[in-house]
């Protein structure tokens, strides 16, 4: 599994602290900047996700938008990711031709269905690099790597040859349950994952210990595996995207960006005519059916 390779290469890292969440693509290797090119619609759609306020921007112009606040890496997650693709890209490159075909839609689909950020798809490419039939050394099972009593209490069958941990729509449902308990539970998505790797009571007990919930001040209390499966999982998500999103962030930094993003947004409503920013919404979301929709 992609999980066992890359703890085998050692590629814990350092610590790392990520400031905010971002809207363009920003590649590890060199940054990306705003062009004539670059697609707005993506990165709407991820912002409206991220919070269904930010729809206000679909109504202004792109060369606004390029404005919109970015995410910048702390410099040491920079190295971490370039380090960690560099030393694993011919397995990350088999996950991505694996996820070609209909397992990330259909994850996708189903994080939807249980009002989940989609980009939690990337735990199952770390856990076991999106193979039905993977195994690890404790007896967790399928695509998202679940144990038989976690898979029981979540409903799915096993019996003889039969595991439904093996199929990609039950078990994604499964994990979707388990994710959706364990963010009620933290209410930060960088402790869920840390959390889904080790179990609640680890990140718990960690918590206590640091007397934190910040993940980047809590880790060092954490199993090294799980402080590592969080920073691959962030690593992960951006082989896939070249950007970060709500899964990457603490529960502060997520405040901090949509504050950031809120007062963007109130400065644009400022500076441009109420009129011409109410026009633009309308017309957005007339051309828009899903746009419409949530409005």
């Amino acid at each position: 599994m992609l999980k066992r390779k890359l703890v085998r290469a050692g590629l814990f890292g350092n610590g790392l602290v990520i400031v905010i969440v971002s809207v363009y693509s920003i590649n590890y290797r060199q940054p990306v900047k705003a062009t004539a090119t670059l697609s707005i619609d993506p990165i709407i759609r991820q912002l409206e996700t991220f919070d269904s306020s930010f729809i206000e921007l679909s109504g202004m112009p792109s060369n606004v938008l390029t404005d919109v606040p970015k995410i910048h890496l702390n410099a040491r997650m920079i190295k971490y990711v370039k380090d960690y693709n560099n030393r694993n890209l011919e397995a990350l490159e088999k996950v991505k031709e694996r996820s070609y075909c209909f397992c990330f839609p259909l994850m996708d689909s189903i994080f939807n269905r249980y009002h989940l950020p989609v980009e939690l798809k990337y735990l199952a490419a770390i856990e076991s690099e999106l193979k039905t039939k993977a195994v690890s050394h404790v007896g967790a099972v399928g695509p998202w790597q679940l144990m038989t009593s976690t898979a029981h209490d979540l409903s799915l069958k096993i019996k003889g040859n039969y595991d439904e941990r093996t199929n990609y729509g039950k078990s994604t449902v499964a994990a979707a349950k388990y994710l959706r308990d364990l963010y009620h539970q933290f209410g930060d998505w960088l402790l869920v994952v840390a959390a889904y790797n080790s179990g609640p009571g680890k990140v718990l007990a960690a918590i206590k210990q640091s007397g934190s919930h910040n993940f980047w001040v809590l880790q060092n209390y954490l199993p090294a595996e799980t402080k590592g499966h969080v920073k691959r999982f962030i690593a992960t998500h951006y082989y896939f995207e070249d950007y970060g999103s709500v899964v990457t962030l603490t529960k502060a930094e997520t405040i901090s960006y949509r504050n950031e993003v809120s007062k963007f947004i109130a400065s644009q409503k400022t500076e441009r005519p109420k009129g011409e920013v109410l026009a633009s919404v309308t017309k957005s979301s007339r051309t828009d059916p899903e746009l419409s929709e949530r409005n």
